[in-house]
């Protein structure tokens, strides 16, 4: 298992490093002036201004300097300082991540309690009303887009119910929990429920290809409640590809909040990450693309090591 691990870990490297490149080099080719963005009102500026703005941000090298300079700085743990802000990228980042990371576990924790248990009913339950309900309500989840149903939410609920209007400010998670929750629950659900729709229909598959097996026929016929055939023999082989999915959509999730941090004016990276892109803030924008692209092998592998603790017969060398 160690030399799996340090081997998966050694194979990140390069995928990590050529990510980077990507990244450095497309936010470069963007259209815009980040000299003229940085002069901002007072309008045109001296060819000696603009040459110590350029040195100033790094920008005077060509792009291969640029990146090894970059390059260096990021191992150092200096991700660069904020073109809008003036402030170091960590710093801007430190504030937003956890933000961004909690209404991501949360949207998984909320699509994994709905679709998991409608998904193992539905395939029970094969070609029955509880089946038809539980495939509709997948398709409805991943037809319908959260952004257009959190808007709905706030116009009606402003009319109607109060909880469904968001607060004007955000509350910490760690000075007010409670305020907190309240404040995530409904953007987290919307986020759980539109991912829960591919879950359902991965988790219903599976099962239905597990219950086909031979060991579970031969459980059947020793006469063991279906209960315990499902919970002891079906569950543990059929969550293997639900994992997978559910593991490979988080850092697609986090991502992918941009929209909904938005409509809710939750402090986060994604809608962070749209105002760099705005304002052509690139030390941000390949920051983030990094944590992300980070976070993905990461998840990756954790998604891996823990199909060997579903199923022991699982082992990597």
């Amino acid at each position: 298992m160690q030399k799996y691990v340090l081997r998966r870990l050694a194979l990140m490297i390069p995928t990590l490093v050529g990510l980077s490149i990507v990244v450095f080099t497309m936010v470069r080719i963007v259209p815009g002036d980040v000299v003229a963005l940085i002069a901002g009102e007072f309008g045109a500026v001296s060819p000696e201004t603009k040459q110590a703005i350029l040195e100033d941000f790094g920008l005077a090298d060509n792009i291969a300097v640029q990146y090894l300079n970059w390059s260096r700085d990021m191992l150092s743990g200096d991700l660069g300082t904020s073109i809008i802000s003036g402030r170091s990228v960590v710093s801007e980042l430190s504030d937003r991540l956890p933000v961004t990371f909690e209404l991501g576990i949360l949207a998984i924790i909320i699509a994994s309690a709905v679709a998991v248990p409608i998904g193992v009913v539905s395939a029970i339950r094969q070609n029955t009303t509880a089946d038809y309900v539980g495939r509709s309500l997948a398709i409805g989840f991943l037809a319908a887009p959260n952004f257009w149903i959190a808007i709905l939410l706030i116009t009606f609920a402003s009319k109607w119910f109060i909880w469904g209007v968001p607060s004007t400010t955000y509350p910490s998670l760690f000075s007010d929990p409670v305020s907190n929750l309240k404040f995530m629950a409904v953007p987290a659900s919307l986020l759980g429920l539109g991912l829960s729709g591919s879950v359902m229909r991965y988790t219903r598959s599976a099962v239905l290809e597990v219950m086909r097996q031979d060991y579970v026929r031969t459980a059947h016929a020793k006469g063991l409640a279906e209960r315990t055939v499902v919970t002891r023999h079906v569950l543990k082989n059929a969550l293997i590809p639900v994992i997978t999915v559910i593991g490979l959509q988080l850092p697609v999730v986090i991502g992918g909040t941009v929209i909904i941090e938005s409509v809710y004016s939750i402090p986060g990276m994604g809608r962070y990450y749209i105002s760099s892109i705005n304002q052509l803030d690139f030390p941000v924008i390949q920051a983030i693309n990094l944590v992300v692209a980070t976070f993905t092998v990461f998840s990756i592998l954790a998604v891996d090591l823990l199909y060997s603790v579903l199923n022991p017969r699982i082992r990597y060398s």
